[in-house]
């Protein structure tokens, strides 16, 4: 499994480097939340896999809705003049560190039913 991460890793980078696409910098904050949103949803499919518990249905769902109702509350906040990204970035910064965290213990509690 992790052969295919990393060759989707390997392919996303080269499509970036050899395909350049220009944001403008007014949409800069809507894709740095959605990219915010997409990671979490990556992450906590990776925990889900971890604990056996991976729906494929829920995590392909879950990262369209995530990204595109983060991007849509940003959208919102800059006409509204407020900066909502900030809220978006927050809290998907928190999940992802959280998804973290509860991957780092399943796999220290894995390593240690191993002794």
């Amino acid at each position: 499994m992790i052969f295919y991460v990393l060759a989707g890793l390997a392919a996303g980078i080269c499509a970036g480097l050899y395909f350049p696409v220009y944001i403008p910098p007014e949409y800069g904050k809507m894709l740095s939340v959605a990219l915010m949103a997409a990671l979490d949803t990556a992450f906590g499919g990776i925990r889900s896999s971890m604990e056996g518990s991976y729906d494929n249905t829920v995590f392909i769902t879950g990262f369209f809705t995530n990204a595109v109702l983060a991007a849509f509350l940003c959208y919102v906040g800059m006409i509204l003049g407020i900066d909502l990204y900030l809220v978006g970035i927050l809290i998907f910064g928190m999940r992802i560190f959280q998804n973290l965290a509860e991957k780092r213990l399943l796999m220290l509690n894995v390593k240690c039913q191993w002794f």
